[in-house]
């Protein structure tokens, strides 16, 4: 009997320590926007992975590689910070590519792992772009603080997104 109880106790303790023990989760964002634009006009914006001047954050751009799978960026911030990414697919007929960060300070965007695709598809008259994403808050170990918690990332990741896309429609609708 005793050996019973020395078991449970046991278990309970491995499964309560468990349950306490959890990082991070995969977090994820889609944002999507109707633009007032052929396909071609948007996709003719964005389908150069080598340049990310029309994301409203980015002061510059510098890539090597085109838009040929591993093709990297570095974008510049206005904010001063640098984020590296590396081209993972690339689908010019369906106006779309996927791409991950490979290098950021948390300062700049607090996310880990992060991977992405934006694609543009016609939508009546116009078009319709999705962006999406998912990625890890920065902080990888339990307690993290504020700025690198799973809601600065969800925040962090949407607000790209929406400036983008809105500053994305613009662009494409004075065409």
């Amino acid at each position: 009997m005793k050996k019973i109880l020395l078991v449970a106790t046991g278990l309970l303790v491995v499964w309560t320590a468990s349950t306490f023990a959890h990082g991070p989760t995969r977090q994820k964002v889609t944002e999507t926007i109707e633009i007032n634009a052929a396909p071609a006009v948007v996709w003719g914006i964005i389908k150069d992975f080598d340049k990310g001047e029309w994301m409203p954050q980015v002061a510059s751009t510098i890539g090597t590689g085109g838009n040929e799978k591993g093709a990297t960026r570095e974008l510049k911030l206005k904010s001063g910070g640098i984020i590296k990414e590396e081209l993972k697919s690339y689908d010019a007929e369906k106006m779309s590519y996927s791409y991950k960060i490979t290098e950021v300070d948390p300062k700049d965007l607090p996310v880990a792992n992060y991977s992405s695709t934006i694609s543009v598809t016609p939508a009546g008259a116009g078009s319709v772009v999705e962006w999406n994403g998912a990625f890890y808050r920065s902080f990888m170990n339990n307690n993290p603080p504020p700025e690198e918690n799973d809601e600065a990332a969800l925040k962090a990741v949407t607000s790209v997104y929406k400036e983008g896309l809105a500053n994305l429609k613009v662009l494409a609708e004075k065409k």
